[in-house]
């Protein structure tokens, strides 16, 4: 079972969407994913949440007045202390975008920017633990920098939130690195594809589990989403990236043996 109650400052904890068409957005993740969605309210900015069996496993909410036009993946990691991370972040050499910001009691948060370029978020849990739920269908499963200077990122995430690397066994240092907090695996942190267009920007991925993850490719079709390239078996499971209809890429996976 992937259900959690706590994470490990510098795990990658929550994820949400935000887009310009919210509307759209939930009834194409709704319809992809049966995700019961949640609306927090006029408060909140009518941000939602995504529960599977009652369990949060992300967010959506509306794009920001003066945000970029398309609808975009965040990928938050768990804080001890936002203002500190702040701090950390600035001295590391990048840009805290906005934030360190209370949540409506459910946590602290900033949203800033790595020197590689790649936007991130983190999440200081009060009564919102971040995601309830990791591992199983429909539920996040994976968190990926994607960046054009590896050395950089893995410099700077180490140097803000203490975490380690290793080499994916048999590729370069350079290629792909292992995100670690103590002994456990937590995210990754590689290259950008080969034939990425520059325009394409640093970024965070986002991966949900499907146990069909090919049904779930053709229900992204069907829904109005794209696979952005044909579906990859790897030895790590069969997955695809997805473009929503509002620009949002995220990947489905079906994991070959997700991780604890």
């Amino acid at each position: 079972m992937g259900e959690r109650t706590s994470y490990e400052p510098g795990t990658p904890c929550w994820v949400d969407l935000s887009t310009p068409d919210l509307d759209g957005a939930l009834r194409f993740y709704g319809g992809l994913f049966g995700w019961e969605l949640e609306d927090a309210g006029e408060e909140a900015g009518h941000y939602h949440q995504a529960l599977v069996r009652g369990k949060r496993v992300a967010g959506l909410g509306p794009a920001q007045e003066g945000g970029p036009p398309a609808a975009y993946w965040m990928t938050y990691l768990c804080g001890s202390d936002a203002d500190e991370h702040a701090s950390a972040v600035k001295a590391a050499g990048a840009q805290v975008e906005f934030g360190p910001m209370d949540v409506l009691g459910q946590g602290r948060m900033l949203v800033g920017q790595d020197p590689t370029g790649a936007m991130f978020g983190v999440w200081e849990p009060l009564a919102h633990i971040g995601a309830e739920l990791v591992n199983e269908n429909a539920a996040l499963s994976w968190n990926e920098l994607l960046t054009r200077d590896v050395g950089a990122a893995t410099r700077f995430y180490g140097a803000v939130f203490g975490l380690a690397f290793e080499n994916l066994p048999d590729t370069d240092a350079s290629a792909y690195q292992i995100v670690k907090v103590g002994d456990d695996i937590v995210g990754g942190i590689g290259g950008m594809p080969d034939g990425t267009p520059p325009e394409i920007p640093t970024h965070w991925m986002t991966y949900f589990h499907l146990d069909d993850v090919d049904a779930g490719f053709e229900r992204a079709r069907e829904l109005g989403g794209d696979l952005l390239g044909e579906p990859i078996d790897s030895p790590y499971g069969r997955f695809a990236r997805v473009q929503d209809p509002q620009g949002g890429v995220f990947s489905l996976i079906r994991a070959a043996d997700p991780a604890p």
